[in-house]
């Protein structure tokens, strides 16, 4: 099913590409692929790495991701190919990708995690393992579940105005920052996206957020292509025809901090298209019946979409401004 995820996604073209496995089941790999003709398959123990030439393949997968495997599958993968990986189980085994790779792919099948990355860039041109290796969604350890079991509790019914316990919700928001005792010094960037508001959740973030003294870049996204988004200098937006999930891809990147604020629409999106392991930090305005709006979520819905985030490695909060 993964493989076939990935073919589907465009990350893997099994006719074309020139594609790597190592795995100690490699049969069994091969086998879960419908039997495609992989350009080579390897074990953890061979003895044919040193004489595979660099930048050969566009594709690699590997089930026993480790510094000697990454180092290789690094040096042979092209450009803009795709690694593969399935994450191990062993909580002592926590990941981190290459500061070279941008994650494109993400999904949890038969109690195992899979990722995809893309290579970028070569190792020797990126610093040591940098700001990209912080991001939340690349430590699939019990770090990160003690970091998501840290946020606040979630209200399990929706308050009865926004003046009352939604105000008193978010002063109780336990921000990604402080949970990590982040100075937000080492990132290339730092960025906050406001889908589909106006300025009364950037007001509310330069007044309440952790920023450490750091200058973030404003986007305010407007999502509905007819609707023309307001001028205003401190605000930088993408052409509104433009699905949000593809301007993240083309303007965001791995080793920048992101927070946004965002309705459940969007980050349904988000998730399909995996644009939401971009994010470090996502505040989820999910407004169901009768709460205003044209919402036709049911509360239990909002919740079971929250439950979904939070599975994925999210650090999300309720918004509800």
């Amino acid at each position: 099913l993964v493989f076939q995820d990935l073919a589907n996604e465009g990350l893997w073209k099994s006719t074309k590409d020139k594609s790597i496995i190592v795995s100690d089941t490699k049969e069994q790999v091969i086998e879960a692929t419908n039997k495609v003709e992989f350009t080579l398959t390897l074990s953890p123990s061979d003895t044919k790495y040193k004489s595979i030439h660099n930048d050969t393949f566009d594709f690699s997968y590997t089930d026993c991701f480790g510094r000697a495997i990454e180092g290789f599958l690094d040096r042979t993968l092209k450009i803009g190919g795709v690694m593969a990986v399935q994450l191990s189980r062993d909580p002592a085994m926590a990941f981190e990708g290459p500061p070279n790779y941008k994650i494109v792919y993400f999904r949890k099948c038969n109690n195992s995690t899979f990722i995809a990355m893309r290579k970028v860039a070569y190792a020797n041109t990126m610093s040591s393992r940098s700001a990209s290796q912080r991001k939340l969604l690349q430590f699939f350890s019990e770090e990160k579940k003690a970091v998501l079991g840290n946020l606040e509790d979630v209200l399990l019914e929706p308050p009865r105005s926004a003046t009352g316990k939604s105000k008193t919700y978010l002063r109780k928001t336990k921000f990604l920052p402080d949970l990590l005792n982040d100075s937000l010094e080492g990132y290339s960037r730092r960025v906050y996206i406001d889908v589909g508001g106006g300025h009364g959740s950037t007001r509310w973030f330069e007044q309440n957020y952790p920023t450490r003294n750091k200058d973030f870049d404003m986007y305010r996204i407007e999502t509905v292509p007819e609707t023309e988004v307001e001028s205003d200098d401190a605000w930088e937006g993408p052409p509104t025809q433009m699905g949000i999930s593809d301007w993240l891809w083309r303007n965001v990147k791995a080793e920048e901090y992101v927070v946004m604020k965002a309705d459940a629409e969007v980050v349904e999106e988000m998730l399909k298209s995996k644009a939401i392991a971009l994010v470090d930090e996502l505040f989820l305005e999910c407004k169901p019946i009768g709460k205003g709006g044209s919402s036709k979520r049911a509360y239990w819905e909002c919740l079971a979409l929250y439950g979904r985030l939070r599975d994925f490695g999210v650090a999300v909060h309720q918004w509800w401004g």
